[in-house]
């Protein structure tokens, strides 16, 4: 240790000539550590130091304050030294030692149990070892009292705290006393700014609170967000009602107060835009939040696009206790796509629950199909379909993952016996993987498997049958391109198999280059799917909506290249 005290003073004014940074728009250079330069240069004054009433001026004020600025870092004892060359200042500092936490008395006074008080001791964050600086000090008091106020105390308060320093040792003595406060209880929910609403609709979204209930700031929090990203209110204030607080035994129930202001029940919107799939596009939406004064909300409107409109409307119910969201709907749809023309009527209804990570979906849908393959005869497809679907997220962003797993499976079937034209069962499953290498690079990768298992594709609707191509799907094809040739058509098969890797570069925050590979294909029967291979480069912009990926493939057994666009989120 002697050697290296005695290495160090040797070193001391080569480390100061070395990592010294000079503020020359003020006048002044300081001669320092580099973290000390750092920290003391937003600090330095302005000003005039031609005359010798300045410059007195200015070494006054820097004798006073620079040590004041480096006590807050734990330098108690700096030496300072000052020298002027002309109309520059040169300031040489050397911090001396930081000072050190020595002792740490932490009082808790209030309604606390033992469990509670240990608990908040042995979290506070400047313990006795570490430096003492005073951005830390305050951190470590605010911290402490955040912990008291988010659960069953948020009346708690810091009532005194005092650190002693001894600049001749070094050493810092802390000692804080906090006041919990009474405990606290959660009263009944009260709703303030319903006028078109009735409040059990605010009791839909609350799955945490209940009266009687010890108070938890994370469970006001939960129903603020939960209310935030319904689309009945505009803006959310979740707290308790101070002023209606009642204490009973030393325990305080206090009301919860819901604030909330509502949004317009109605909305009209147009929308126009492109796809490389479907392509252009012109949409006329119609949304209420409020569909047959209900509190449902209605989400109807016609998008018509090159190669495929549709016509819709889907009432959403609002949440049940367990969160579950019911909703039901028609959709009316025409499309022509490699040469095949469909005309389809559907009704349906599902329901949707998220838990955690996991979402579920079960649904019931009846759809009518009119099947019209060029050069085939039209056909007409008939099925009620019972279906369920479990998606699996776990990313880093949902908008913009870098690294996680989406999986997703969808099991369902229909029977001759429940209005529909042939049996079957459906099952198709999805993954897309993210890994980061390194700080700018991806790689992603995505598959696909589905089977449709029935005795003969004829009668099934083309929603339950697949066909591949296209974004997201073997790039380098055209959409819906690959399947099973129906006279000049082509339809969809009982089979699909569809696998992808693609390497991104991001070469700032918002832009980035990618190479990829695509294989895949549909076809009816497992020996007569030969896998078809697209491969291309493209750029990537972090947009708003996500990343959105322009695309240029070739397709291997195409021959022609395919220009492909669209947000490359997750399904």
């Amino acid at each position: 240790m002697v050697f290296f005290r005695r290495l160090l003073c040797r070193l001391f004014p080569l480390l100061l000539l070395v990592h010294a940074l000079w503020a020359s728009a003020q006048g002044i250079d300081l001669l320092a550590p580099p973290e000390i330069t750092n920290f003391l240069k937003p600090f330095l004054p302005d000003g005039d130091f031609s005359d010798a009433a300045g410059r007195e001026q200015l070494q006054r004020r820097l004798a006073k304050n620079l040590p004041e600025l480096l006590s807050t870092e734990g330098y108690f004892s700096p030496e300072l030294k000052f020298v002027w060359k002309g109309d520059r200042l040169a300031v040489t500092i050397q911090p001396g030692i930081q000072t050190m936490v020595t002792t740490v008395d932490i009082r808790m006074e209030g309604n606390l149990t033992e469990q509670q008080r240990d608990a908040l001791v042995a979290g506070w964050l400047l313990p006795v070892g570490q430096v003492f600086r005073q951005a830390d000090w305050s951190r470590a008091k605010e911290a402490l009292l955040a912990k008291l106020l988010a659960e069953e105390h948020p009346a708690a308060a810091l009532k005194d705290s005092s650190a002693q320093i001894d600049p001749a040792t070094h050493a810092a003595q802390l000692h804080v006393v906090f006041d919990s406060g009474p405990v606290y209880r959660f009263g009944p929910i009260k709703v303030i700014g319903l006028q078109r609403y009735r409040q059990d609709l605010v009791g839909r979204y609350n799955v945490n609170i209940n009266t009687g209930q010890a108070y938890d700031e994370e469970k006001l929090s939960a129903l603020q967000r939960a209310l935030q990203s319904s689309p009945y209110f505009s803006s959310v204030q979740v707290n308790l009602d101070r002023e209606g607080t009642t204490v009973v035994d030393g325990v305080a129930f206090a009301p919860v107060q819901v604030r909330v202001t509502e949004r317009e029940p109605y909305r009209l919107g147009f929308g126009i835009g492109a796809s490389s799939n479907t392509g252009a596009r012109g949409e006329v939406n119609f949304h209420s939040n409020d569909f047959l004064y209900q509190s449902w909300e209605l989400n109807s409107g016609v998008r018509l696009e090159q190669k495929h409109s549709a016509a819709y409307a889907d009432v959403f119910l609002p949440p049940d206790r367990t969160q579950g969201r019911n909703s039901f709907g028609v959709l009316m749809e025409t499309a022509d796509i490699q040469g095949l023309k469909t005309d389809s009527f559907s009704l349906g209804a599902q329901r949707v629950q998220q838990r955690g990570q996991l979402a579920t979906r079960f649904s019931v849908n009846w759809q009518l199909e009119n099947k019209y393959p060029d050069n085939v005869i039209s056909t007409t497809n008939r099925a009620l379909v019972l279906n369920s679907m479990w998606t699996w997220r776990q990313l880093d962003s949902l908008l913009d993952p870098r690294r996680g797993l989406v999986a997703q499976l969808q099991v369902g079937g229909a029977s001759r016996a429940l209005l529909s034209d042939r049996d079957f069962v459906r099952i198709l499953g999805r993954a897309q993987v993210y890994l980061p290498l390194g700080r700018r690079d991806q790689l992603m990768l995505r598959g696909e498997a589905g089977r449709t298992l029935a005795n003969s594709k004829d009668g099934i609707p083309q929603d339950y049958l697949f066909r591949a191509g296209g974004t997201g799907s073997v790039r380098g094809y055209g959409y819906q391109s690959l399947g099973v040739t129906e006279g000049t058509a082509v339809v969809g098969g009982r089979y699909l198999l569809t696998a992808s890797i693609e390497a991104t570069h991001w070469l700032d925050e918002q832009w980035g280059m990618a190479a990829f590979f695509d294989e895949g294909n549909a076809a009816d029967t497992l020996p007569s799917l030969k896998l078809n291979r697209g491969y291309g480069i493209g750029g990537r912009w972090k947009s708003p909506a996500g990343p959105l990926a322009v695309d240029l493939a070739w397709g291997q057994d195409s021959r022609q290249p395919h220009l492909h666009f669209a947000l490359a989120i997750p399904f």
